[in-house]
């Protein structure tokens, strides 16, 4: 390595010494804000009338590339608040230790019963509190919600659709 080398790495060096720092400590400045359309973990809600909006289909489940959403169908019964004959769930388990963050559970949830939520989840000491079980989704209904459900995301992937071409007049003037 030659003297100007040397020297030319010392002035770099030197010079990055005394610039000023950019990078933020946390979290004794705070967190910084998160984006609106920040995701982070999952709740599933009641609907309009306060019965649990998840109907047991079952396709949350079927389409998860994951295989970390486990739904146990209860079969039909009558509403107490409504009176009306609809599908429950009787277990509803997401494991976030495989999860991607697909959002193709959302997307398919015909009920929009399964949301994203903008809280995180707390850190824990064992895999097993990663388990999101059917109490802790429902508690998690309370948290901050994201921007968008099932029903949302699906009206943005959907093409509006072609206005039909006007038919051209008859032209009645044949000789």
């Amino acid at each position: 390595m030659s003297l100007l080398g040397t020297f030319s790495t010392l002035a770099v060096s030197l010079h990055n010494v005394f610039r000023p720092q950019t990078t933020v400590p946390l979290p004794w400045k705070g967190m910084r804000p998160r984006a609106e359309r920040y995701r982070a973990s999952f709740a599933l809600v009641h609907d309009e009338h306060g019965d649990e909006a998840c109907i047991g289909c079952q396709m949350c489940q079927k389409i998860c590339p994951s295989d970390v959403i486990t739904v146990v169908a209860a079969g039909r019964r009558e509403s107490p608040n409504t009176g009306k004959s609809r599908g429950w769930e009787g277990g509803f388990t997401l494991d976030l230790n495989a999860c991607i963050i697909c959002e193709l559970c959302i997307q398919v949830c015909p009920a929009d019963a399964i949301i994203m939520v903008r809280e995180q989840e707390q850190p824990g000491y064992d895999r097993n509190e990663l388990l999101l079980t059917r109490d802790k989704l429902y508690a998690n209904e309370h948290k901050p919600l994201s921007w968008h459900s099932g029903t949302i995301l699906s009206d943005m992937q959907v093409p509006p659709k072609a206005k039909p071409a006007a038919k051209p007049a008859a032209d009645k003037g044949e000789g």
